[in-house]
């Protein structure tokens, strides 16, 4: 009995532990990528590096801590910039006057004069290399009106963009109670505005000059604020900012082949500290992760027959691009399933959803592309419509 008893007791310690072992197994690996940063000291309040096409947090501190943004605010003007010019509602040769307001703006600044006149595309210049002030307030007054009613439209746009820890007061960033944004809401805008190609080229630009003064009689060097422009291999933009209440900021964005990142930093003691942080976050990121491309947006993926329509069929086409992140050195199996009708009726839009693609990692779904229509399709007439059933017989 107490050796029947003892065997009993040591199949269940055995048992016991095996269990133990097993869920710790289980759990760091559903861990493993949540704690991959981990061993990063990044010097910053908060901070975050986020994958530009997929979006996925690759490393976070105290991301949705509310902070004084300073300059990097300006990512929202430039965006609301690069919308109203895509609609059209602005024009780079427009000419701006420049009220006492915007003339009175202080922090860094082009010094621009009440009165005088510059173009909305040297305004854009001046801020993205100089963070000038009065030419962010200018713009502001130009697109909105007022800057006051320019503020109210970027916490709209910030809204619709899911960034729920963020109020705008004015268009600089100059230091209020009530204006901060997250350094998740600055990724969030900064992805934003690299969907614009036209933005790419005066983030870029590392050094110009612009003629001010209503004589156009003063010379303004510009030099670019995010010297990561110059000196990391990559840079694509963004934006930096400092002021005594926010400290030093700074949303750097690089890419290197397929895979692009952003890496945002806030309250950081000295302007070399947000460059080193920045840099830090970035060189983990490319060390770390690969980006494959599923596909770009256009690719086709197939065609479907088109009912009571002025055409047979139709191509279909990707909405937007694909993208996955992996972790490098890690195999993962990847599949791609397309979901599309036998056939659709017209009338069809052109980028009208007729199906979808979904991409599966090791069998877990982690996106689906919507797949749309190549071109439009009209409703079919009744000659077209005898046409076809005519032809329809004869090949039967």
């Amino acid at each position: 009995m107490n050796k029947r008893f003892l065997s009993v007791i040591l199949l269940l310690i055995v048992g016991l532990n095996f269990a133990a072992i097993g869920f710790a197994e289980d759990n760091t690996e559903d861990n493993a990528k949540d704690n991959a940063g981990d061993h990063l000291d990044i010097k910053a309040k908060t901070a975050i590096l986020i994958d530009y096409h997929t979006g996925e947090v690759l490393f976070e501190k105290k991301p949705h801590d509310k902070a004084y943004p300073a300059s990097i605010s300006k990512i929202m003007t430039l965006l609301l910039a690069m919308e109203a010019l895509e609609s059209e509602r602005i024009n780079l040769s427009d000419e701006v006057r420049i009220s006492a307001h915007a003339a009175g703006m202080g922090g860094s600044q082009l010094y621009l004069e009440e009165g005088e006149v510059q173009t909305v595309e040297d305004l854009i210049k001046a801020i993205c290399l100089r963070s000038a002030n009065d030419a962010s307030v200018a713009l502001a007054e130009h697109i909105s009106g007022s800057e006051e009613t320019f503020a109210k439209a970027m916490n709209e746009r910030a809204k619709e963009l899911n960034m729920k820890d963020t109020n705008f007061v004015n268009s600089t960033g100059l230091p209020h109670e009530n204006h901060y944004v997250s350094a998740y809401d600055v990724g969030l805008m900064s992805i934003e505005l690299l969907k614009h190609d036209q933005i790419h080229g005066w983030l870029t630009t590392y050094m110009d000059e612009m003629m001010v003064g209503k004589k156009k009689d003063k010379v303004q060097s510009l030099v670019n604020t995010n010297r990561l422009v110059k000196e990391y291999e990559g840079a694509t933009g963004i934006k930096t900012g400092s002021t005594n209440e926010a400290g030093f900021c700074l949303s750097a964005s690089a890419r290197k082949e397929n895979m692009q990142l952003i890496a945002v930093v806030m309250g950081c003691e000295t302007s070399k500290i947000r460059f080193d942080e920045g840099m830090k976050l970035l060189d983990y990121g490319f060390a770390n992760y690969d980006s494959i491309t599923i596909g770009r947006k256009g690719d086709s993926v197939g065609k479907v027959d088109v009912y009571k329509g002025d055409i047979e069929g139709i191509e279909v086409v990707l909405e937007e691009d694909g993208h996955i992140l992996l972790p490098k050195g890690v195999e993962k199996k990847l599949e791609k399933e397309i979901v599309l009708p036998n056939h659709v009726h017209g009338p069809i839009k052109r980028g009208e959803e007729i199906g979808y693609m979904i991409i599966r990692v090791d069998g877990k779904e982690i996106d689906k592309i919507n797949l749309v229509s190549k071109v439009e399709v009209g409703k079919t007439n009744l000659i077209q419509m005898f046409k076809k059933t005519f032809r329809n017989f004869l090949n039967s």
